[in-house]
């Protein structure tokens, strides 16, 4: 695979090439010449198979093209339009997804509460509930869990747990936006019922495109009564691709010997090694969340930022004024993360030299 000197290893996770051994699974199905359509066809048989294997229960899997379309469908199915989805007032549902859930779902509302790190705070979230107890605003239905966060970080099991009894006691689902979730699973070295359906989890949205896929979630459901007719709306919403085979083909190149787990792995280690390097090596002290997942965020300098763009590298700003992310995708290896710190401290160094000292003050 051909590697460009900067560029955007760390601008998202999403810029990453497909992994071979979804890019070879792919190709072998192509040798099949003809084969049904619409997700009739063995491979989107055996992926749901698959993902029964992986949950260890007796759960309902469905493709759909994207995580956008898998939170903001699952959410549908799960609400009315008089219902409301309480989430983190920084979670993906919210804040990057165009209104998505709540065009779904014909209104239902999106009722946002704070938390450290990114993971909903549960007293907020229980005030949340209490405060709507009556007919004159939209009854809470769902509570929605991203994992990992959108600030890097994991929910742990216990955490999931609480939020599932609360959603219980109060008649609410729970929904997890899993984007990132084979990197929440690596980091929490479980296996994935244990952060699902054995800790109260509803509907998963697996995402696989940050894990190494070129498109393509699942939508999990963990019990049948909820995904009734749950296809219906995939049709509905454009999401019943006719060659669903190649979509499936690709997970199953993913889940067949834990490559998943294996590549979240890796993101996931390399972002720590890129975060001890950049305060080590570089002197850049201030790494603002944990790095749990495959995310470091941190604070730099408009100048530093600037020039490190002059170089060739990309990578997004996610919080005002001064906090940037840097995102390690499955295929960001110890060569990237290499280069791109000697630019930091290159940069730096500069910056702290008596000449550079001199030439600011004329």
């Amino acid at each position: 695979m051909e590697r460009r000197a900067g560029g955007y290893q760390f601008a998202s996770d999403n810029t990453a090439a497909i992994c071979p051994e979804a890019w070879a699974a792919v190709h072998e199905v192509n040798r099949t010449a003809y084969a049904p359509a619409y997700g009739e066809d063995e491979w989107t048989a055996r992926l749901r198979d698959r993902g029964r294997e992986i949950f260890e229960t007796d759960c309902f899997v469905y493709l759909v093209l994207n995580g956008t379309a898998a939170n903001a469908l699952a959410l549908a199915q799960l609400c009315r339009s008089f219902h409301s989805v309480i989430c983190h007032r920084q979670a993906h549902i919210q804040t990057d997804e165009c209104g998505a859930p709540e065009f779904f779902a014909s209104g239902s509302k999106l009722l946002l509460v704070g938390g450290e790190n990114g993971k909903i705070d549960i007293e907020q979230t229980r005030t949340t509930i209490l405060e709507r107890p009556e007919l004159h605003s939209q009854k809470p239905r769902v509570i929605s869990i991203t994992q990992a966060t959108e600030f890097g970080t994991v929910y742990t099991r216990d955490h999931v747990a609480a939020i599932s009894e609360l959603a219980r006691r109060h008649e609410l689902f729970v929904h997890m936006d899993g984007a990132r979730f084979a990197n929440a699973i690596a980091h929490a070295n479980c296996a994935p019922k244990e952060m699902t359906w054995q800790v109260g989890v509803d509907v998963l949205c697996f995402g696989g495109t940050e894990n190494g896929l070129a498109a393509g979630e699942l939508v999990v459901f963990f019990k049948k009564g909820l995904a009734c007719e749950f296809d219906y709306r995939i049709k509905q919403a454009g999401q019943l691709l006719s060659k669903t085979r190649f979509l499936a083909a690709g997970w199953l190149g993913l889940l067949a010997n834990n490559t998943w787990l294996k590549n979240a792995h890796q993101a996931n280690a390399i972002a720590r090694k890129l975060a001890d390097l950049l305060r080590n090596d570089a002197s850049i002290d201030d790494v603002v969340f944990p790095v749990d997942a495959n995310a470091v965020f941190l604070r730099l300098g408009e100048q530093l930022v600037h020039d490190l763009r002059e170089r060739g590298w990309y990578f997004y700003k996610f919080m005002e004024p001064d906090v940037y992310r840097l995102m390690c995708a499955w295929s960001v290896n110890d060569e990237d993360i290499a280069r791109f710190v000697t630019d930091v401290k290159n940069l730096v160094g500069s910056r702290r030299s008596p000449l550079h000292a001199r030439s600011t003050l004329v």
